[in-house]
Parts: C-alpha cells; structure tokens; sequence
C-alpha cells in the first residue's frame, strides 16, 4: 500500500514539476504570431493543394502578408475570398478569374481501339513511360485516373467509358489534375466561359491516321474556323482554339463539324 501511495505522490510531483517547465519553454520560445497572417489565414479555404506554389495555406498566407504573393494567387478561393485579402494586402481582386477543369478529349474505350495489351501498373504516368500510352491515339486520355486519385476536392470519377467526369460543383480550378495529367487532357478555363470548347487533343495532321486512332478526333479541316461568323477560331497544333471574347455560342461551328468534336460551354461535360 506504501508503494502504491508514494508512487502515486512521485507522479504527482513530476506532473507538476514537467507543467512548470513547459510554462517556461513556452514563455522563452514564444513567437508572436503576425496578425496580418492570421487575417489572411482567414480568408483561405483551408484546402492546402499546394496549386499556389507554397506549401499549403499557412505558406500561402505568409507569403501574402510579405508581399510575395499576389492575393489572387489561390485560385481555390471563392471571388468574395480573394476580395477580403485584396483589401488586406492590396493587389488587383479584379485579376481573380475562377477556373475549371474540362477534359480535352473524347476518346472512350469503344471509340479509341488500344494498341496492345498492357499489363503494368494501372496509372497514367506509368503507362506513358512504359508503353507510350495504351491507345492507338498517342495524345489521347490513357483512362487510368491519375487526376481522379489527386483531386483533393473529389470532383472528379472515372466514367465506365474510361474518360474523366468533372462535377463542375466540386471544382474549385486548383490545376493539380491538369498538372498530373501526362496526356496533358485536361485543360483550364475560365469557370463562367461562354463558347465552344474542343473535346480533342490530337495533334496528328493526316486526316487517315486520326480516323484509324479514333473515331472522334479532329480532322483538322478547318472548317469550323471557316464557318465562324465572329472570327473566334483559330488553329493551334490543329486543334481548335476559341477566343472567348469573341465567342457569341451560336453554334454554327458545332453543327459544320464533321466529327462532332466542338462542344458548347458552360454545359459541355
């Protein structure tokens, strides 16, 4: 009974003796918290993606409240966000253009033969280093979901089709699956963007080959810059690409063409 009853008064004392001392190292190592930081920290989403070039919120907040980053820089931010730390930090709010993500390409399982049977491990990047891709299309989406696995927000799934899904709702444009992506098949664009958008990113200019890849890619005919009555697109790598400004989605280059590759934003998935 001695034993257990000193015990208990030894562990006592400790307690108190080790409580003392943290009082003190933590009154000697205390650091004063800028308060600015904590402003803008409030501001942030608290999604810590890293899409802003520093290492999470906390970095970004630091960086700002230093002058060494612009307060538009988290795109995850919602528009009210980025206004508060502009008026804390200065910067231009109005530069603040919240984007989506949209895959660039409509090359599902049936209309996209594969080239081989591959069997490594079942990711993008692995396949692209590997085999070059898995399909015929050697700019088309591989299907493995990469950009699924790193979406920090959940917007994104793997169709039964074997192409990205985007829930337009989840998305908060922080360019991580665009980045991961090694097709480079989802692009960015602006979340309130009006016009056509082009659903393919093959780049081979012989109209024979694109149809044996698949059978969804652009020609490049050109036939939808032709037929713009508002001169909004032009060709880039033969790919179709919409000058938003210009853009009036009236949709005479979707209906001219020919493989059905033009989509119409916001609604194209």
């Amino acid at each position: 009974m001695n034993i257990v009853i000193t015990t208990a008064i030894f562990s006592a004392c400790l307690a108190f003796v080790l409580g003392v001392l943290l009082c003190i190292f933590r009154k000697i190592f205390h650091v004063e918290t800028d308060v600015l930081v904590s402003l803008i920290r409030e501001t942030l989403p608290g999604a810590n993606c890293g899409a802003c070039g520093f290492p999470g919120c906390d970095g970004f907040a630091t960086a700002c409240a230093g002058r060494e980053a612009d307060a538009s820089k988290c795109t995850v931010s919602s528009a009210e966000q980025t206004k508060k730390r502009a008026e804390l930090v200065g910067g231009n709010a109005a530069a603040f253009k919240p984007l989506i993500a949209k895959p660039a390409c409509a090359g599902s399982c049936e209309k996209a033969p594969a080239k081989g049977l591959y069997t490594g491990a079942k990711s993008c990047r692995a396949a692209k280093i590997a085999a070059g891709g898995v399909k015929l299309c050697a700019w088309g989406c591989i299907g493995y979901g990469d950009c699924a696995e790193v979406c920090k927000f959940g917007a994104i799934t793997m169709g039964t089709d074997g192409l990205p899904v985007i829930n337009a709702a989840l998305c908060k444009g922080c360019k991580i699956c665009a980045t991961e992506c090694p097709q480079g098949v989802i692009r960015m664009v602006e979340s309130d963007a009006a016009g056509v958008f082009a659903v393919c990113s093959n780049r081979n200019t012989i109209k024979a080959q694109v149809k044996k890849t698949c059978k969804t890619g652009c020609i490049k005919c050109g036939i939808c810059v032709k037929k713009c009555p508002a001169s909004a697109l032009t060709l880039n790598n033969g790919i179709p690409e919409t000058d938003y400004s210009k853009c009036t989605s009236c949709g005479v280059c979707v209906e001219a063409c020919p493989q059905k590759v033009l989509r119409l934003l916001p609604a194209s998935a």
